[in-house]
């Protein structure tokens, strides 16, 4: 509706913009499909970040056990192997092309390495980085790996086992989740920093990107072919920076501000599947890029806290849940 005013004696002329009005929101529809669980077979465990040898079986680690786990969800058997050195909080891991397991001790200064031939753990220490956290294979095939309090990005090299370290250029940043994307280079989170950050595997030069007039705290993050997609953990969003022109876009996640979005991944059709681990949400969200739609699946479990998400090569997502 539109107040017209007409002056008595004289011309009222008036122009109409029809403006087509933004469709309502819908709300996110839930998913259908199936979620089973497994009980890890040591108490207390802390199951953190999932990867995916090429023999198809599940690897996590135990970060208060000491120990990485390795599950065949054919047989629905599980194995576990001790990590030499004491509380050492082992976090991430990722397998290489041989099925080596590759893992941080968050809490000892040292990455892990589990050999496919032998079973034997062999470990390397780092520098000055006292909590490796993240791992993934870069494009170069060395490790590199975020070190949070240390704020730094670490390389290891697969070959000859050196480590170089390279500074995160904002103080304080806590780099966390880390990929490797199309662009050649290394992405990863700062969770307090509240930006991104590349680094070229070439040189270890680190660049920082952080979106305008916007406060976030990223998480973890998935790279597809022309974006990387990361979880802000403290806005309850998700947000893209498309790799060519570097802009941001923020979307709020279904469950709101206190969701907690967390563990992320992409399914083989560019679809974008991450955790809301807040404690009211606990919710696994599924985001189209495509139209810009989210839908959602309830957790069978409170409290997942879902940290991070692999997928498999026939489709499945795997989840720790940290309980």
């Amino acid at each position: 509706y539109h107040d017209v005013v007409v002056h008595p004696g004289g011309d009222s002329k008036v122009k109409l913009q029809l403006v087509a009005a933004a469709p309502p929101q819908a709300a996110p529809a839930e998913l259908k499909g199936t979620m089973r669980t497994w009980d890890v077979p040591v108490p207390g465990a802390l199951p953190h970040d999932p990867a995916v040898d090429p023999k198809g079986n599940i690897w996590f680690t135990l970060q208060m056990t000491g120990h990485i786990a390795r599950f065949n969800s054919d047989t629905q058997e599980w194995k576990l192997f001790k990590v030499p050195t004491p509380d050492s909080g082992p976090h991430g891991l990722v397998s290489d092309a041989a099925g080596n397991i590759w893992f941080t001790e968050n809490y000892a200064g040292k990455i892990g390495r589990w050999d496919a031939k032998t079973g034997a753990i062999s470990e390397y220490t780092t520098p000055t980085a006292k909590d490796p956290h993240t791992p993934v294979i870069g494009p170069d095939g060395a490790l590199w790996f975020t070190a949070q309090q240390s704020n730094l990005i670490g390389r290891l090299d697969l070959a000859t086992g050196k480590i170089s370290e390279y500074s995160v250029p904002s103080q304080n940043a806590n780099p966390y989740g880390i990929v490797s994307a199309s662009d050649g280079a290394l992405w990863f989170c700062e969770l307090t920093g509240g930006k991104l950050g590349r680094v070229d595997p070439k040189t270890g030069a680190i660049t920082e990107f952080a979106p305008p007039n916007s406060n976030m705290r990223p998480r973890r993050l998935v790279a597809l072919s022309d974006a990387i997609y990361f979880t802000d953990y403290g806005g309850g969003r998700l947000g893209r920076l498309t790799l060519g022109d570097k802009k941001f876009k923020l979307w709020d996640s279904p469950s709101g501000g206190d969701s907690e979005p967390y563990g992320i991944a992409a399914d083989s059709t560019g679809k974008i599947w991450y955790a809301e681990s807040g404690g009211k949400a606990n919710k696994l969200v599924r985001f189209n890029p495509a139209v810009e739609v989210f839908n959602t699946y309830p957790m069978p479990v409170q409290n997942s806290s879902v940290r991070h998400i692999a997928r498999d090569a026939r489709g499945r997502l795997w989840m720790p849940l940290s309980l």
